[in-house]
């Protein structure tokens, strides 16, 4: 497992402030929860077969499987901070998200929707 960059009760901190006014939450704060939301994911899906991106923070491989090396992967997840946020503290469902057009996913394994939310409020 990797070492982690974001100290857990820091970026638990961080996701407990934004969900509790995401308007008034600061970039800094912003970017420490989807940080080590990320870190979460990758601790809880290991592996290199997804490559989940969250612009302008953050990006991460997860789940076991094909090793993606060089070039775009072959799966992909990406989606807004706003977005991604709401997705990990259950704020919004996967589907939701999806259908709204606020997650854009290709290849295979990208429905992350069985690891989520990431965090309990």
């Amino acid at each position: 497992m990797a070492r982690r960059k974001i100290d857990v009760s820091k970026g638990v901190a961080a996701v407990r402030q934004w969900a509790a006014d995401p308007a008034a939450a600061s970039r800094s704060v912003r970017a420490t929860a989807v940080r080590y939301s990320l870190e979460e994911l990758a601790t809880l899906a290991p592996g290199r077969s997804v490559e989940v991106r969250v612009p302008p923070f953050g990006v991460t491989q997860v789940i076991e499987g094909t090793v993606h090396t060089r070039g775009t992967p072959g799966a992909v997840v990406e989606t807004d901070s706003a977005t991604w946020l709401s997705l990990i503290t259950g704020q919004v469902t996967w589907q939701d998200a999806v259908k709204a057009g606020s997650i854009v996913a290709s290849g295979q394994r990208t429905d992350l929707s069985w690891l989520l939310p990431l965090v309990k409020l």
